[in-house]
């Protein structure tokens, strides 16, 4: 134990390669016949990272896709979070009532709601004839579902600084505004760091559920070789392997970053 806690390198690696004998050994014994050679040429891996040449797909517009939604969602989400902490019932209450419904709506939902029900929508209530893209409603649907988690993680950290910290700068002469932006905001946001984070794993990983409306990312790209092949187990084996991959270094920095947020906090 002691070793590996000074040689985390080491200790990844054997995990690494413990998953991998551990997943060769299924192969040998459920599909010995598995023909990966043949299944990951270079072009389709190429495909499945990168998409076309002349377009972004693939794991990068994964990547693409959870950044920009994880941005988005962080905006909206800090605003419904402080909306719902404060006293003010015409700010609290339709954020308490935005972020219960999404957060009780699945998530895969959103995401048709949005491609086929939203340019309805808006159609019938305002005559206007909307054509989105399914990359768009992609980036809405999950900015709108994941601003109502990043809400309640925004209101957990306002929530846990201590209510004294308000009186003491009261006492300095402080009026309400300039104690939340300059003393309460920065200590909170330093708390949800590590929660944050771990949303944007969780949310990567949910990018793959936009293959339905015909988003061309990881996971789309795969299923589309798949179709052309028909080499199932090979094709979803090279997914889970570098989902699992970038979700675990995507945790294993998250996990980081908590040590030494809590490092700080804690001195």
């Amino acid at each position: 134990t002691l070793l590996f806690a000074k040689h985390k390198i080491l200790f990844i690696v054997l995990n690494l390669t413990y998953i991998i004998i551990l997943a060769k050994s299924f192969q040998l014994l459920a599909y010995p016949n598995a023909d990966f050679s043949s299944a990951l040429t270079a072009d389709r891996i190429h495909f499945m990272l990168f998409g076309l040449e002349n377009e972004i797909g693939g794991l990068v517009l994964t990547f693409y896709l959870a950044f920009v939604a994880i941005i988005l969602s962080f905006i909206g989400g800090s605003l419904l979070g402080i909306a719902r902490w404060s006293q003010i019932k015409i700010f609290s209450i339709p954020a308490t009532m935005f972020i219960e419904l999404f957060r009780a709506l699945p998530h895969i939902m959103v995401i048709f709601w949005v491609f086929f029900a939203l340019p309805i929508f808006f159609g019938i209530l305002f005559d206007i004839k909307i054509t989105s893209s399914a990359l768009t409603s992609a980036i809405i649907a999950f900015t709108l579902f994941e601003s109502a988690h990043i809400a309640e993680i925004v209101r957990a950290g306002l929530n846990s600084i201590p209510k004294g910290q308000f009186e003491a700068a009261k006492t300095l002469g402080m009026n309400s505004w300039q104690i939340f932006i300059d003393i309460i905001l920065p200590q909170a946001y330093r708390r949800m760091i590590p929660s944050i984070l771990s949303q944007f794993v969780s949310l990567f990983k949910d990018t793959s559920l936009v293959y339905a409306i015909g988003v061309v990312e990881f996971f789309r790209a795969a299923t589309i070789i798949n179709n052309r092949i028909y080499m199932s187990f090979e094709i979803l084996s090279f997914v889970a392997f570098v989902y699992f991959l970038c979700a675990f270094t995507l945790s294993k920095i998250a996990g980081r970053l908590e040590k030494t947020v809590a490092k700080q906090l804690n001195s």
